[in-house]
């Protein structure tokens, strides 16, 4: 990106940049989405992707990479999104689908159904790596979510889905802390999760969750 295009005093784009992306990889006559993911990382709970199709050439305040915002940022990001949309998509993938799917597979099979869910669009703007097998006009761009509005859209929307799934899941299941570590293995979960086993939302296939199961040999309230 050239210097110019920057923020004074940062390397983030501007509002401008970010649209201006959208703009030129859709063509500028073709409808963009942009599709991204939350939660391949976490010990537990859903893999959660969203689509989202942004109204053309509408800015969205506060716009940005979900990781660069504070949660009550994005909360704030989000609604100006929903209000600023032509549609979204959720597309959820289970632990048990992960456990048997694997990774890679979930991912492609979570912008399938992200995708399916949402508003047509004539092009699919994806944060990170390619992914075979996709049945729609799928670009791929690493760190997408801080070079394209309908990325950095998409990965908020995705990241307050799962988040909320997770606080619902604490609540379910409490004593892991899902509500504070979004089913990631910080210490205190892995301290949980030797101390009470896996539930059922653990992702059995991941090494520190397997190790519990052949411990404790069933699942904590399941």
């Amino acid at each position: 990106m050239p210097p110019e295009s920057r923020r004074r005093g940062s390397t983030r784009p501007s509002a401008e940049d970010l649209l201006g992306f959208d703009t030129r990889e859709a063509g500028g006559s073709l409808l963009p989405a942009g599709i991204d993911e939350a939660g391949r990382g976490p010990l537990a709970g859903p893999l959660v992707a969203c689509c989202v199709v942004l109204t053309p050439g509408l800015a969205i305040p506060g716009l940005d990479d979900s990781k660069a915002l504070t949660p009550r940022a994005r909360l704030e990001v989000r609604e100006r999104i929903l209000e600023g949309c032509l549609g979204f998509g959720i597309g959820l993938v289970e632990p048990r689908e992960i456990d048997s799917l694997g990774m890679t597979r979930s991912v492609a099979l979570s912008f399938e159904r992200a995708a399916a869910s949402c508003t047509a669009a004539d092009v699919y703007l994806i944060d990170g790596r390619p992914v075979e097998g996709l049945p729609f006009n799928a670009r791929f761009f690493v760190r997408g979510d801080s070079r394209s509005r309908s990325i950095a859209a998409a990965s908020i929307l995705a990241k307050v889905h799962r988040d909320s799934l997770m606080a619902e899941a604490d609540r379910v299941w409490p004593g892991y802390g899902f509500a504070d570590n979004s089913g990631y293995g910080t210490p205190a979960h892995l301290a949980a999760l030797r101390e009470l086993g896996p539930c059922p939302i653990h992702r059995f296939s991941f090494a520190p969750v397997a190790e519990t199961v052949d411990l404790f040999g069933g699942l904590h309230g399941g």
